[in-house]
């Protein structure tokens, strides 16, 4: 956990916030530590611009999450109106 908040500039209380707030959910190591993945980093970055700016942490990760959601329903939406193989 130390190297992941020191890699975003963020303290271990700001990523256990996040875990809290169920947008991220670390897997554990056979010693009981934190492992992060390339995408839930990249959820935490954006989570600490929006904090940055102002925005409450809860609801930093609510608007990630629609983010999220979009951004699948798009690539879904985007694989349906391709026209299939022949």
């Amino acid at each position: 956990m130390g190297s992941a908040a020191e890699m975003l500039g963020v303290t271990p209380t700001f990523l256990r916030a996040l875990g809290a707030a169920k947008l991220i959910e670390p897997l554990r190591s056979s010693g009981g530590h934190r492992r992060y993945s390339r995408y839930q980093l990249r959820l935490a970055a954006r989570a600490r611009e929006l904090v940055d700016q102002g925005t409450p942490v809860e609801a930093a990760c609510r608007i990630i999450i629609l983010e999220d959601q979009l951004a699948e329903a798009l690539r879904i939406n985007q694989a349906r109106e391709r026209p299939a193989a022949p």
